[in-house]
């Protein structure tokens, strides 16, 4: 199956406000600058992924997607995570894509292997993969075939209300338990045990190692 990665990214310099105490407003850039190349990079290493393709009302944000061969989309009005990725589906759907992978550009431990596991879940369509995060609540990423099957609920408690849609389009639902893709950086103890998921790897790669040196405050 190949199929569109659509990552949403908010403007780097205000995302990951709850950071706020143990990063200034520049390291915060700077890492979420990082986290979003990682992520280009990791999803055009996957040869089913035909195209990624990052939404954002940053442009600072959409001109670094570019530089890492992202194709882009500006979004306008209202900050709405939901309503971005419709607009962002309905350009993957104008190119008769088979399904649609949504990821969010905060997880700094995933990996080809982790979207090849959900690609592996993806047979038979209609079919919805779901991968939530590391406490059962939220969505850390999200397969979709065809696309347009389910509409997209983000936000509070979204992996039981994706599950939910799955089951009411009569989709097949997966649910993809992966650790390096249950994680993300949300919180201040998110940084700490990022530092030491790094520090337990044998062989990190360079955008880990970066990521590792920002995750820790000055002064502490």
């Amino acid at each position: 199956m190949t199929l569109w990665a659509i990552v949403p990214v908010k403007p780097m310099r205000l995302g990951k406000s709850r950071l706020a105490n143990v990063l200034s407003v520049d390291e915060r850039a700077r890492l979420n600058q990082q986290l979003l190349a990682h992520t280009i990079d990791t999803l055009k290493s996957v040869p089913d992924i035909e195209h990624v393709l990052v939404v954002s009302r940053d442009t600072a944000a959409l001109a670094l997607a570019r530089e890492h061969g992202a194709r882009t989309v500006k979004e306008d009005g209202s900050p709405h995570l939901n309503i971005a990725l419709t607009r962002a589906t309905f350009v993957a759907k104008a190119y008769n894509t088979h399904g649609v992978l949504v990821i969010p550009a905060d997880l700094p431990l995933f990996t080809t292997d982790d979207i090849q596991a959900m690609l592996a879940c993806a047979y038979d369509p209609p079919v919805v993969v779901v991968a939530p995060d590391r406490r059962r609540r939220g969505t850390n990423a999200l397969l979709i075939a065809p696309p347009g099957l389910i509409e997209y609920d983000f936000g509070q408690h979204s992996f039981d209300h994706h599950c939910q849609l799955a089951k009411e389009a009569g989709a097949r639902l997966e649910i993809c338990n992966l650790p390096s893709l249950a994680f993300d950086v949300d919180l201040p103890e998110d940084l700490l045990l990022l530092q030491q998921q790094i520090n337990a790897l044998n062989q990190p790669d360079n955008a880990q190692e970066s990521l590792a040196y920002h995750s820790t405050p000055e002064g502490t």
